[in-house]
Protein backbone atom coordinates (compact mmCIF):
# COMPACT_ATOMS: atom_id res chain seq x y z
CA UNK A 1 0.00 0.00 0.00
CA UNK A 2 3.01 2.24 0.68
CA UNK A 3 4.34 2.78 -2.46
CA UNK A 4 0.70 2.41 -4.33
CA UNK A 5 -0.43 5.64 -1.51
CA UNK A 6 2.91 7.64 -2.78
CA UNK A 7 2.27 7.07 -6.60
CA UNK A 8 -0.96 8.45 -6.35
CA UNK A 9 -0.14 11.69 -4.08
CA UNK A 10 2.66 12.46 -6.65
CA UNK A 11 -0.16 11.73 -9.80
CA UNK A 12 -2.36 14.41 -7.74
CA UNK A 13 0.57 16.34 -7.04
CA UNK A 14 1.36 16.37 -11.21
CA UNK A 15 -2.47 17.02 -12.07
CA UNK A 16 -1.96 19.72 -9.64
CA UNK A 17 0.94 21.40 -10.86
CA UNK A 18 -0.56 21.07 -14.28
CA UNK A 19 -3.62 23.12 -14.33
CA UNK A 20 -1.10 25.95 -12.69
CA UNK A 21 -0.73 28.66 -15.08
CA UNK A 22 3.37 29.73 -15.52
CA UNK A 23 5.00 33.09 -15.93
CA UNK A 24 6.07 36.97 -14.15
CA UNK A 25 4.62 37.87 -11.37
CA UNK A 26 1.62 40.47 -11.48
CA UNK A 27 2.16 43.74 -10.22
CA UNK A 28 0.37 46.31 -9.26
CA UNK A 29 1.18 49.97 -10.52
CA UNK A 30 3.50 50.74 -7.89
CA UNK A 31 5.65 47.99 -8.77
CA UNK A 32 4.78 45.61 -5.74
CA UNK A 33 3.51 41.90 -6.46
CA UNK A 34 -0.33 42.15 -6.92
CA UNK A 35 -1.27 38.89 -4.34
CA UNK A 36 -4.94 38.78 -6.50
CA UNK A 37 -6.19 35.97 -7.26
CA UNK A 38 -8.44 32.67 -6.82
CA UNK A 39 -6.05 30.16 -4.99
CA UNK A 40 -6.22 26.74 -3.48
CA UNK A 41 -4.30 25.75 -0.99
CA UNK A 42 -4.14 21.93 -1.87
CA UNK A 43 -2.65 19.79 0.71
CA UNK A 44 -1.00 22.15 2.31
CA UNK A 45 -3.72 23.23 4.76
CA UNK A 46 -3.24 20.50 6.65
CA UNK A 47 1.13 21.35 6.79
CA UNK A 48 1.72 23.10 10.59
CA UNK A 49 4.67 20.16 11.54
CA UNK A 50 4.64 19.75 15.55
CA UNK A 51 3.46 22.36 17.46
CA UNK A 52 5.02 22.68 20.71
CA UNK A 53 2.71 23.04 23.57
CA UNK A 54 2.86 23.40 27.08
CA UNK A 55 1.46 20.24 29.16
CA UNK A 56 -1.94 22.25 29.92
CA UNK A 57 -2.12 22.46 25.97
CA UNK A 58 -1.15 18.79 25.35
CA UNK A 59 -3.72 17.49 27.72
CA UNK A 60 -6.82 19.67 25.73
CA UNK A 61 -5.26 18.61 21.85
CA UNK A 62 -5.71 14.67 23.64
CA UNK A 63 -8.73 15.36 24.61
CA UNK A 64 -9.98 16.87 21.16
CA UNK A 65 -8.80 14.12 19.18
CA UNK A 66 -10.33 11.60 21.47
CA UNK A 67 -13.58 12.64 20.94
CA UNK A 68 -13.27 12.85 17.41
CA UNK A 69 -13.35 16.82 17.30
CA UNK A 70 -16.91 16.82 17.83
CA UNK A 71 -16.87 20.05 19.64
CA UNK A 72 -14.89 22.12 16.42
CA UNK A 73 -16.48 25.60 16.37
CA UNK A 74 -15.95 25.18 12.51
CA UNK A 75 -18.77 22.34 12.98
CA UNK A 76 -20.84 24.66 14.48
CA UNK A 77 -20.45 27.17 11.98
CA UNK A 78 -18.53 30.10 13.81
CA UNK A 79 -15.58 31.44 11.90
CA UNK A 80 -12.26 29.55 11.79
CA UNK A 81 -9.89 32.23 12.77
CA UNK A 82 -6.10 32.94 12.01
CA UNK A 83 -3.96 31.05 10.46
CA UNK A 84 -6.42 27.76 10.36
CA UNK A 85 -8.03 27.53 6.98
CA UNK A 86 -9.83 24.75 5.07
CA UNK A 87 -8.92 23.15 1.69
CA UNK A 88 -11.14 25.22 -0.28
CA UNK A 89 -10.62 28.23 -2.22
CA UNK A 90 -9.50 31.41 -1.26
CA UNK A 91 -10.19 34.66 -3.39
CA UNK A 92 -7.35 37.21 -2.69
CA UNK A 93 -8.38 41.02 -3.99
CA UNK A 94 -5.58 43.46 -3.41
CA UNK A 95 -5.96 47.21 -3.87
CA UNK A 96 -3.25 49.62 -2.59
CA UNK A 97 -4.30 50.34 0.87
CA UNK A 98 -6.52 46.53 1.63
CA UNK A 99 -6.07 43.18 0.79
CA UNK A 100 -9.19 41.05 1.29
CA UNK A 101 -8.93 37.22 1.57
CA UNK A 102 -12.48 35.92 0.53
CA UNK A 103 -13.22 31.96 1.81
CA UNK A 104 -14.80 29.40 0.14
CA UNK A 105 -14.37 27.22 3.42
CA UNK A 106 -15.84 27.97 7.12
CA UNK A 107 -18.98 30.26 7.20
CA UNK A 108 -17.62 31.47 3.49
CA UNK A 109 -15.64 33.91 6.10
CA UNK A 110 -13.65 36.98 5.30
CA UNK A 111 -10.49 38.84 6.42
CA UNK A 112 -9.30 42.53 5.88
CA UNK A 113 -5.14 43.22 5.57
CA UNK A 114 -5.09 46.86 6.10
CA UNK A 115 -2.33 48.07 3.58
CA UNK A 116 -2.49 52.12 4.11
CA UNK A 117 0.20 52.39 7.20
CA UNK A 118 -2.68 52.32 9.92
CA UNK A 119 -1.39 51.10 13.44
CA UNK A 120 -2.73 48.31 15.27
CA UNK A 121 -6.39 49.06 16.66
CA UNK A 122 -5.84 50.06 20.40
CA UNK A 123 -6.90 46.49 22.39
CA UNK A 124 -10.12 46.31 20.69
CA UNK A 125 -10.64 43.38 23.09
CA UNK A 126 -10.76 39.78 21.30
CA UNK A 127 -12.03 39.73 17.74
CA UNK A 128 -12.75 36.49 16.08
CA UNK A 129 -10.09 36.76 13.06
CA UNK A 130 -8.02 39.40 14.73
CA UNK A 131 -6.47 42.61 13.65
CA UNK A 132 -4.42 42.17 10.53
CA UNK A 133 -2.10 44.73 9.74
CA UNK A 134 0.35 44.07 6.27
CA UNK A 135 3.53 46.06 5.36
CA UNK A 136 5.88 45.68 2.35
CA UNK A 137 9.44 44.35 2.84
CA UNK A 138 10.58 44.60 -0.46
CA UNK A 139 8.60 42.12 -2.11
CA UNK A 140 7.54 40.12 0.53
CA UNK A 141 4.31 41.35 2.43
CA UNK A 142 4.33 40.96 6.28
CA UNK A 143 1.23 40.59 7.84
CA UNK A 144 0.77 41.26 11.79
CA UNK A 145 -2.55 39.96 13.18
CA UNK A 146 -2.92 39.72 16.91
CA UNK A 147 -5.84 40.65 19.47
CA UNK A 148 -7.73 36.65 18.40
CA UNK A 149 -9.91 35.44 20.32
CA UNK A 150 -9.36 32.18 21.85
CA UNK A 151 -13.17 30.24 20.99
CA UNK A 152 -10.93 28.97 17.69
CA UNK A 153 -9.03 25.46 16.70
CA UNK A 154 -5.49 26.33 15.17
CA UNK A 155 -6.76 23.19 13.34
CA UNK A 156 -9.42 20.01 12.69
CA UNK A 157 -7.89 18.12 15.31
CA UNK A 158 -8.46 20.80 17.59
CA UNK A 159 -5.15 22.64 18.99
CA UNK A 160 -5.74 25.42 21.31
CA UNK A 161 -4.59 28.49 22.00
CA UNK A 162 -5.04 31.60 24.30
CA UNK A 163 -5.68 35.23 23.75
CA UNK A 164 -1.92 35.44 23.57
CA UNK A 165 -1.18 33.95 19.93
CA UNK A 166 0.18 36.30 17.78
CA UNK A 167 0.84 35.77 14.17
CA UNK A 168 2.68 37.10 11.55
CA UNK A 169 2.33 35.89 7.76
CA UNK A 170 5.72 36.74 5.33
CA UNK A 171 3.59 35.59 2.22
CA UNK A 172 5.45 35.69 -1.39
CA UNK A 173 4.28 35.74 -5.26
CA UNK A 174 7.40 34.36 -6.76
CA UNK A 175 5.77 33.81 -10.25
CA UNK A 176 1.87 33.94 -11.63
CA UNK A 177 0.82 30.69 -10.23
CA UNK A 178 2.33 30.42 -7.21
CA UNK A 179 2.03 31.91 -3.35
CA UNK A 180 4.40 31.20 -0.82
CA UNK A 181 3.60 31.65 3.04
CA UNK A 182 5.76 31.53 5.95
CA UNK A 183 3.82 31.55 9.05
CA UNK A 184 4.89 31.96 12.31
CA UNK A 185 2.97 31.60 15.57
CA UNK A 186 3.51 32.70 19.14
CA UNK A 187 1.05 32.34 22.27
CA UNK A 188 3.50 32.61 25.45
CA UNK A 189 0.29 30.82 27.42
CA UNK A 190 0.06 27.62 25.14
CA UNK A 191 3.03 27.00 23.29
CA UNK A 192 6.61 26.64 24.99
CA UNK A 193 7.97 27.95 22.04
CA UNK A 194 7.56 30.28 18.60
CA UNK A 195 7.08 27.90 15.39
CA UNK A 196 7.00 28.06 12.15
CA UNK A 197 5.66 26.34 9.27
CA UNK A 198 4.77 27.03 4.98
CA UNK A 199 1.92 26.88 3.16
CA UNK A 200 1.77 26.86 -0.94
CA UNK A 201 -0.83 28.24 -2.83
CA UNK A 202 -1.52 27.05 -6.22
CA UNK A 203 -3.25 30.09 -8.48
CA UNK A 204 -6.94 28.47 -10.04
CA UNK A 205 -7.67 31.31 -13.26
CA UNK A 206 -10.76 29.55 -14.64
Amino acid sequence: GGKGNADQKENAADFQSALTPSGPTPKMPDGKPDLSGVWTPGLSFTQMGQVPLQPWAQEVYKQRRDTLSKDDPEGHCLPAGVPRISPFLQKFVQTPTLLVILDEGNIHSYRQVFLDGRPHLDDPGPLWMGDSIGKWDGDTLVVDTKYLNDKTWLNGQGLPHSEELHVVERIKRPDLGHLELEITMEDPKTFTKPHTFTRTYLLRPN
